[in-house]
C-alpha cells in the first residue's frame, strides 16, 4: 500500500509505504473488486476532502460490489438489490444461472461500480483524470463502456451491473444526504461570528461552548483544492439524517433546535461546557483542563527536541482500558509529557521476540504523527485511509483469508466484497453518528477556546494580575503571565500580564516549508495556532466528537473481527517517514521515523492522539468518539453477517409470516467449549437452532430438549475459535437472529 504525499515548494512526490518488518509484495492478480477500490481511492485523493461524503461513496461502492457478487450466490443475500430500504424499493426478479459464475460476477461488479463512480465524480475537481482512469480500467478488463442497457432478463451480467449501479445512484438521491443540493446545509446556522485567525485573540466569540467559523485569507482543503470564499461553512452538520447501515431506531435520539430535528445516533450526551455563571463547576474545570492540555502538547512539536521517546510497540500502545466517563479523562492523558496510559507489549506474539526499541526525538514523532494521520494533502480522507490499511493486510504474504480466522479459506473476490461491505458500512455509520453529534452539540474547537480563554486571563490565583475564573490555569514552564522585561512585553509593556504559552510558533515563522521549521517557544496565547497550514488551520466543523477517533476505532474493530486477530499480520506494521522529506507544514523529521503498531486498536489510539498533538481536538472530543466507534464497528460486523448467511433482521424472505421469535442465549459471552443454552419464546415457535460463523458456514446445530417443562436447545462450542458468531432460531415461516460472542 502506498501513501502519496506531495510536498510544497518544490519537494518531490514521495511514495511512502506502510510495511511490516519483512518486505511485502502486491498480489500479481488482485480481484476486480480490489482494482475498482484502488481507482476509487485515487479519485477520492483528487476530490474535495469531505470525510462524510467520501465515507458514503466508499459504502455505496461496497454495496455495488457486494450486491453484484451476492446476486449469484445461493446463500448470501444482497443489501439493496431485491430489497426495500426505508421507502426505496429495488426490485429484482432474478437472473438465469451463468455458465461461468466467477466471470459473471466480475463483469457485473465492473459495470455496477463504473456507473456509480462516473456519476459521483463527474463534478469532482479531479474529474478529468478520475473519469479517464475509470474508462481505462473498464477497457483493460475488456468491457464496453458504451453498453448502457439495464435489462438483465436475458441473463446479461453487464446489464445487471448497470441496473445495480443505477439503483444505488437513485437510492442515494433520497437517502437524506442532500446529494441533489451538493450536500449543502439546509437548516444549520452558526451562532458565533467568524474568527479572523490572522488577527490576535478572539474578540468575536459570543458563546465559548459553540463552534466558530474561521475567516482565512484563502481556504485550501486537505486535498489541496483552493475553494471559493474565505470562511468555509460547517461541513454536513445534518448528516445524522442520512440512512445508516447497521444503526437502528434504538440507537437514535432526536433533538430539536430552531425548528429542525437533529438525528443523533449513539448520543454520548453533552461535552463539558464552560459555565459563565458558575465557572467553578466540575464541567467548567474539565473544559479548561482539556483545551489547556491541547495547548501544552503544542510544546512537544519542537524540531530540535532533546527529549527522546521509544515509539516502538514495546513502549506505546496497549491501553489497558478506555475511560468510560468524561470525569475519568484526566487520569488517561499525560498533561505535561504527552501520551496516554498505554503500557506497550513485551513480545511480538507472532515471532516470540521482543519488539525492538526505536528512540527518536519527541518533536519528530509528534510532528510525523500529526501529519500522517491528518490525511493530507492528496488524501483519501480518514475513511479511505482505513481502506488502504485493509488492502495492506490483504496483501501481506501468507495472510490466509478466513473470516474471523476460522472456517474454510475463501477466494480473493469473496473476501474483498464482504470485507469492503463490513468496513464501508461501519465507516458510513461512523460518519452518520459522529457528524450528527457534531451538528447537534456544535462544540468549540481548540483555536477558538484557547485564544478566548487567553484573552480572559489566568484562572489560578485571584491575587495575581489578569485574573478571570474562565481564563487558562497557570502551569509553570507552559502557561505563564508576561512579566516586566519579558521579550513578549512589547513596546511600552503593551502585553504585560497577558497569557503566554510555550507552543509551536505557527506557520508565520515558516517562510520556506522545504527548509524552515517554526520551532517551539514562548508566544502570546492570543496568537496560538494549531500545527496546520495557514490556508486550513482547523477542519470546518465542530470538535465534539472527533471524526478521526470514531472512524479509526470503528475500522479497528472491523479489522480485528474480520481477521480473527487483533494483531497486524506478522505482529507489527509500520510507516516510514524519511528524514527531511516527509513533513509538509515545515521541514523534517530530523531522523527517519517509523510509526509502528502491533494491533489495529493501537493504530486507532495513535490516530486519536495525533489530533490532540496537532491542535485539532481536545481530550473531551476523543474518548466518547472511540467508545462510539467501538460499538459501531462491532455492530456493523454482526449486521453484515446476516446478509452473508441470509438470516438478516432487516430483510426477510418473501411471504415470511408470524410473530417474531424472541431468543435468549446464555452464557453470552461464552467460553470456548462451554455449552450454550438457548431458550425460545413463544416456547414452541422454533424447531431448530443453528450457529454460523461470520462467513456464513454452519458450525453447530441443536435439537429441542425439555428441561423443567421448558423447551431448551443446547449447542456445543467445543473447537470454536474466539470471535463473533450468529445464532439463528428457525421456525415455520419465521426466524430470529442473535449474536453470540465466544471468548478464550
Amino acid at each position: 500500500m502506498e501513501f502519496n504525499v506531495r510536498h510544497s515548494l518544490g519537494k518531490a512526490l514521495v511514495a511512502l509505504a506502510l510495511l511490516p518488518l519483512l518486505a511485502t509484495s502486491t498480489p500479481a492478480a488482485p480481484s476486480v473488486a480490489r482494482q475498482w477500490n484502488d481507482v476509487l481511492l485515487q479519485a477520492i485523493r483528487k476530490d474535495f476532502a469531505r470525510p462524510t461524503v467520501q465515507a458514503r461513496n466508499l459504502f455505496h461502492f461496497s454495496v455495488a460490489a457486494y450486491d453484484s457478487w451476492a446476486a449469484y450466490d445461493r446463500v448470501a443475500v444482497p443489501y439493496l438489490l431485491g430489497n426495500t430500504l426505508g421507502s426505496f424499493v429495488c426490485p429484482f426478479t432474478g437472473i438465469p444461472p451463468p455458465l461461468d459464475v466467477h466471470a459473471a460476477r466480475e463483469e457485473t461488479i465492473s459495470y455496477a461500480v463504473y456507473r456509480l463512480l462516473r456519476e459521483r465524480f463527474t463534478g469532482s475537481p479531479g474529474a478529468v483524470p478520475s473519469l479517464a482512469r475509470f474508462d481505462s480500467l473498464m477497457t483493460a478488463l475488456g468491457y464496453d463502456i458504451a453498453f448502457g442497457s439495464t435489462d438483465y432478463s436475458s441473463g446479461s451480467p453487464a446489464a445487471l451491473g448497470n441496473y445495480i449501479g443505477q439503483s444505488i445512484i437513485a437510492y442515494g438521491l433520497q437517502d437524506g444526504s442532500n446529494e441533489l443540493g451538493f450536500y449543502a446545509n439546509q437548516h444549520y446556522l452558526p451562532v458565533n461570528p467568524p474568527l479572523i485567525v490572522s488577527l490576535p485573540g478572539d474578540s468575536t466569540l459570543a458563546d465559548p461552548n459553540r463552534w466558530q467559523p474561521l475567516a482565512l485569507t484563502s481556504f485550501v482543503d486537505q486535498n489541496g483544492n483552493t475553494l471559493p470564499g474565505t470562511t468555509p461553512a460547517f461541513l454536513t452538520p445534518e448528516w445524522g439524517a442520512v440512512r445508516p447501515f447497521a444503526l437502528g431506531p434504538s440507537d437514535l435520539t432526536l433533538h430539536t433546535r430552531d425548528g429542525y430535528d437533529y438525528s443523533v445516533y449513539r448520543d454520548p450526551g453533552p461535552p463539558p461546557l464552560l459555565d459563565l455563571v458558575h465557572p467553578g463547576s466540575s464541567a467548567s474545570r474539565l473544559y479548561r483542563w482539556g483545551f489547556e492540555l491541547t495547548a501544552v502538547w503544542s510544546a512537544h512539536l519542537k524540531a530540535s527536541d532533546p527529549v527522546l521517546m521509544d515509539i516502538s510497540p514495546a513502549s506505546i500502545g496497549n491501553n489497558p482500558v478506555l475511560p468510560q466517563t468524561q470525569a475519568e479523562l484526566e487520569g488517561f492523558y499525560n498533561l505535561l509529557e504527552g501520551g496516554d496510559t498505554g503500557v506497550g507489549r513485551s513480545l511480538n506474539p507472532r515471532t516470540g521476540q521482543p519488539y525492538p526499541p526505536q528512540f527518536v526525538p519527541r518533536g519528530d514523532y509528534t510532528r510525523v504523527l500529526a501529519e500522517f494521520w491528518a490525511d493530507g494533502p492528496n488524501s483519501e480522507t480518514p475513511p479511505g485511509h482505513w481502506f488502504t490499511i485493509l488492502n495492506y493486510v490483504n496483501d501481506y504474504p501468507g495472510f490466509v483469508k478466513r473470516f474471523q480466522g476460522a472456517g474454510p479459506v475463501v477466494n480473493d473476490l469473496e473476501w474483498d466484497v464482504k470485507a469492503y461491505l463490513v468496513l464501508g458500512g461501519a465507516l458510513h455509520d461512523a460518519a452518520i453518528s459522529c457528524w450528527g453529534i457534531k451538528g447537534w452539540y456544535d462544540y468549540i474547537r481548540p483555536i477558538s477556546a484557547i485564544r478566548w480563554m487567553a484573552d480572559r486571563g489566568q484562572s489560578s490565583n485571584p491575587a495575581l494580575p489578569h485574573f478571570s475564573p474562565v481564563g487558562l490555569p497557570l502551569i509553570p514552564g507552559f502557561v505563564e503571565l508576561v512579566a516586566p522585561g519579558d521579550s513578549l512585553a512589547g513596546v511600552g509593556n503593551v502585553n504585560l500580564n497577558k497569557i503566554k504559552l510555550l507552543a509551536w510558533r505557527g506557520p508565520g515563522s515558516v517562510s520556506v516549508p522545504a527548509t524552515d521549521t517554526a520551532g517551539v517557544g514562548w508566544i502570546l496565547g492570543e496568537n496560538w495556532w494549531p500545527y496546520q497550514r495557514p490556508t486550513f488551520v482547523t477542519p470546518p466543523f465542530a470538535g465534539y466528537t472527533s471524526g478521526h477517533s470514531t472512524f479509526s476505532r470503528a475500522a479497528a474493530e472491523v479489522l480485528t473481527a474480520l481477521t480473527g486477530d487483533e494483531y497486524f499480520p506478522g505482529g507489527v506494521a509500520e510507516f516510514l517517514a524519511p528524514r527531511n522529506s516527509f513533513l509538509v507544514f515545515e521541514d523534517g523529521p530530523s531522523v527517519d521515523v517509523r510509526l509502528q503498531w502491533a494491533t489495529y486498536r493501537d493504530a486507532s489510539d495513535q490516530c486519536s492522539l495525533s489530533r490532540i498533538w496537532g491542535g485539532i481536538h481536545a481530550p473531551q472530543d476523543d474518548i466518547p468518539a472511540r467508545l462510539i466507534g467501538k460499538r459501531i464497528g462491532q455492530n456493523a460486523m454482526t449486521f453484515a453477517i446476516g446478509y452473508f448467511t441470509n438470516v438478516t433482521t432487516g430483510v426477510r424472505p418473501p411471504g415470511s409470516l408470524g410473530t417474531p421469535i424472541r431468543v435468549a442465549a446464555y452464557p453470552n459471552p461464552s467460553f470456548g467449549g462451554q455449552p450454550l443454552t438457548v431458550e425460545i419464546e413463544p416456547s414452541r415457535s422454533a424447531h431448530s437452532v443453528e450457529l454460523f460463523d461470520v462467513a456464513g458456514h454452519r458450525v453447530a446445530t441443536a435439537s429441542v430438549q425439555v428441561f423443567e417443562s421448558r423447551r431448551l436447545f443446547r449447542l456445543t462450542t467445543s473447537g470454536l475459535r474466539p470471535g463473533i458468531y450468529l445464532l439463528r432460531a428457525v421456525g415455520p415461516g419465521r426466524d430470529a437472529l442473535r449474536r453470540v460472542v465466544i471468548v478464550n
